[in-house]
């Protein structure tokens, strides 16, 4: 669990079941001043860009039908004006649980199971 994720589940648990924030905190083995100290903390400009770059992420996914793999989800967002690595995309969608589905190729029956045209079984090798 991300550090903000966990202040906020401290922070909810006093408003929702009226626990408070020491006895919270003491469960879930961290410090008071760790919890003021995130609960406090802004929003950085990575994280709020990371968290853009996310939706965007998710919405080529849904758009593909959930086929694209990190590679082409990231040429699209290089297409669309974002610099970003291949690694962060592949990383970005294991956290979000998007994963590409393989192409499927349908494979045509083998010419050895069907009978030749103009051939008779009698000369096959």
């Amino acid at each position: 669990m991300d550090p903000a994720s966990l202040a906020a589940f401290i922070g909810n648990q006093r408003t929702e079941h009226c626990i408070p924030h020491r006895l919270a905190c003491r469960v879930l083995g961290v410090s008071e001043s760790w919890f003021y100290k995130w609960r406090d903390k802004p929003t950085t400009a990575r994280e709020i860009r990371r968290g853009q770059l996310a939706d965007v992420i998710r919405q080529i996914f849904e758009g593909s039908g959930g086929t694209y793999g990190s590679p082409k989800v990231w040429l699209l967002l290089v297409r669309a004006g974002w610099r970003v690595s291949v690694n962060t995309v592949a990383r970005l969608m294991a956290e979000l649980g998007l994963a590409g589905q393989k192409n499927r190729r349908t494979r045509k029956a083998s010419s050895a199971l069907r009978p030749a045209e103009g051939r008779s079984a009698g000369n096959r090798r």
